[in-house]
C-alpha cells in the first residue's frame, strides 16, 4: 500500500476508543475487585485467590503469542485485526459474567470454578485486546495522530474506569438489596452487555491503513527473532510488566485499605461534606434523590460508608486522571517526547503512592488529597504506553524491513496480564501472611500488611518501571527520523 502521513477523523478516533471502554469495564473489575470478590463474596482464601490470578498466566504464555501470530496472518476484507473484535464480542461478555457468578460449591469446587472461568476470560481478553491494540498501530503512521488516537482512546477508558471504580459497589448494593452475590452478578451483567455494544461499534467505525512491506514473507521464527532482538520492545515489556503488577497490587489492596484501615467514623463525617450521607427520617432534595438513585447515599453503617467512601475516592481520582489525559498527555509529549514525560510522571506517581503509608486512619481528607496528586501525576502516562508500542512496531519495521504489529502487541498484552496476575497474587499472599481474615475486625499485623501493599511496596515496583524507561531508545528525535524514512519507503 502506498501510504504517506494519514489523518484520521474524529469520528473514527472516538469509534476506535469505544472498544477500550469495553475492555476497561472488564479489566478494571479484574484489577480493583477480583481479589476482593473472591475473598469477601465468593469465600476463597486470599492466598488461593491470588494463586488463581497467577496460575492463569502460565496459560497466557501460550495463548498470547498464538494470538499475535494468528492476527498478523489474518487476511479478510475487513483487514487483519478488525475481524477479531466482532468474533470475540459475545464470548467476551459471556465469560465476564461467568467469572463473577457464585455457584454453591465446596471450597475446592469454588477454587476450580474460579480458576477455569478466570483463565477463559483472560484468554478471550487476549483474542480481543491484542488485535484491538494492534489496530491502533495500523490506523495511521502520523506520530501526532497516533498520540491523538491513544489520548482519545484513554479518555473513553478513563470514563469506563470512572464507572467501574465509582459505581460498582453502589450498584452491587442497590441490585443486591442485601444479597451481595446477586448484586455482583447483575452489576457485571449490565457492564457486559454495554461492553458488547461498544465492541461492535468499534468494528464498524474503524479502518486499517498500514500494511506490511510488499513482499514480506511469513516467518514465525523471524518474528520471534526480531522481537527478542528489539531493545525498545524489551524495555516496554518490562515497563508494562512492572506497571500493571503495581496497578493490580495497589488496586486490589485499596479495597481492603478502605474497608479495614480507614476509620469509618471519620469517613462518615467526611462524606457529610459532600452531602453523601442520609440519616433515617431526614428529608432531602433533588440532588440527594439523584445520588440515591445510583446508590451513592451512605446509610450510617459500616458497609454503606465503605461502599460510598471508596467509590467517591475512586471517582475523584478518575476525574482528575481524565483531565490530565485530555490536557497534558499530548501537550507534554509533543514538547518533551513520550519517554521523558512517562519517566518523570511515573517517578512522581511512585512518590505519591509511598505517602499512603504515613497517613493516619482518621486523616480522610489527606488520603483523598494524596490520591488526587497521584492521579494527576499518573494521568499523562496513560495514553503513552500504547502510542509507544506503535512506535516500537515502526522501529522493528525500520530496522528489519518486516512488520508484525500483532506479534509486537501480543507480548505487551501478555506482560499486562502477567502483571495483573502477579500483582493480585502478591497482594493476596502478603495480606494473608500478615493474618488477614475477611469480614472481621483485623489485627494490627493484618492492618500493617494492608498498609504495606497500599503504599511502600507499589511505590518500589513503580520505581522499577521508571528504571526500565532509561533503556528505551526511541526519543522524540529518533522517532521523527524513523517516521520520515518509513514514509519514503512506503511511497515506493
Amino acid at each position: 500500500m502506498k501510504a504517506q502521513t494519514q489523518k484520521v477523523s474524529m469520528a473514527e478516533k472516538i469509534g476506535y476508543s469505544l472498544a477500550d471502554g469495553s475492555a476497561n469495564l472488564i479489566f478494571q473489575m479484574m484489577m480493583m475487585f477480583q481479589l476482593f470478590f473472591y475473598t469477601d463474596v465468593f469465600g476463597i482464601k486470599a492466598t488461593a485467590a491470588g494463586m488463581i490470578l497467577l496460575v492463569a498466566r502460565v496459560f497466557d504464555a501460550f495463548v498470547d503469542p498464538v494470538v499475535g501470530i494468528l492476527s498478523d496472518r489474518t487476511n479478510t476484507r475487513w483487514g487483519k485485526y478488525r475481524p477479531w473484535l466482532i468474533w470475540t464480542a459475545i464470548p467476551f461478555a459471556v465469560f465476564f459474567i461467568l467469572a463473577f457468578t457464585t455457584p454453591d460449591l465446596s471450597e475446592r469446587g469454588k477454587i476450580l470454578y474460579a480458576g477455569i472461568t478466570y483463565t477463559l476470560l483472560m484468554a478471550v481478553y487476549s483474542f480481543n485486546n491484542t488485535p484491538y491494540s494492534s489496530l491502533g498501530g495500523v490506523m495511521t503512521s502520523d506520530i501526532k495522530e497516533r498520540t491523538s488516537i491513544s489520548s482519545i482512546r484513554f479518555v473513553t477508558a478513563t470514563i469506563a474506569t470512572f464507572i467501574v471504580q465509582g459505581l460498582t459497589l453502589p450498584l452491587v448494593s442497590k441490585f443486591g438489596q442485601g444479597n451481595d452475590q446477586r448484586g455482583w452478578l447483575l452489576t457485571v451483567t449490565l457492564f457486559a452487555l454495554v461492553g458488547l455494544v461498544l465492541i461492535v461499534i468499534t468494528f464498524f467505525s474503524t479502518k486499517e491503513r498500514i500494511m506490511p512491506p510488499v513482499g514480506q514473507k511469513t516467518s514465525v521464527k523471524q518474528d520471534f527473532k526480531d522481537l527478542i532482538g528489539s531493545r525498545p520492545w524489551k524495555s516496554m515489556f518490562m515497563l508494562t510488566l512492572f506497571l500493571f503488577t503495581t496497578l493490580a497490587l495497589w488496586g486490589s489492596s485499596m479495597s481492603y485499605y478502605f474497608n479495614y484501615f480507614v476509620d469509618k467514623t471519620a469517613l462518615f463525617d467526611f462524606l457529610q461534606n459532600f452531602g453523601l450521607v442520609r440519616i433515617e427520617g431526614e428529608s432531602y432534595g433533588l440532588w440527594h434523590g439523584f445520588l440515591d438513585a445510583f446508590g451513592l447515599i451512605a446509610q450510617p453503617n459500616h458497609s454503606n460508608v465503605f461502599a460510598v467512601g471508596f467509590s467517591l475516592f475512586n471517582m475523584i481520582g478518575q476525574l482528575i486522571t481524565l483531565a490530565g489525559v485530555i490536557l497534558l498527555s499530548g501537550f507534554l509529549s509533543n514538547i518533551f517526547g513520550k519517554r521523558n514525560v512517562f519517566l518523570i510522571c511515573l517517578a512522581l506517581t511512585a512518590l505519591c503512592t509511598g505517602l499512603f503509608y504515613v497517613v493516619d486512619s482518621t486523616s480522610v481528607g489527606l488520603i483523598f488529597a494524596i490520591n488526587c496528586m497521584k492521579s494527576l501525576a499518573y494521568a499523562p502516562t496513560i495514553p503513552l504506553l500504547w502510542a509507544m508500542m506503535g512506535d516500537v512496531a515502526d522501529y522493528s519495521e525500520w530496522m528489519n524491513r518486516r512488520r508484525a504489529t500483532g506479534f509486537v502487541f501480543a507480548g505487551i498484552v501478555f506482560a499486562l496480564k502477567a502483571g495483573l496476575g502477579i500483582g493480585g497474587a502478591i497482594c493476596g499472599a502478603i495480606v494473608d501472611s500478615f493474618g488477614f481474615v475477611p469480614n472481621v475486625i483485623q489485627s494490627e499485623s493484618a492492618i500493617m500488611g494492608i498498609r504495606l501493599t497500599s503504599s511502600l511496596i507499589p511505590a518500589v515496583t513503580f520505581g522499577i518501571g521508571v528504571i526500565t524507561l532509561f533503556f528505551y531508545p526511541i526519543t522524540k528525535r529518533v522517532n521523527e527520523s524513523i517516521q520520515a524514512e518509513l514514509s519514503e519507503r512506503r511511497k515506493g
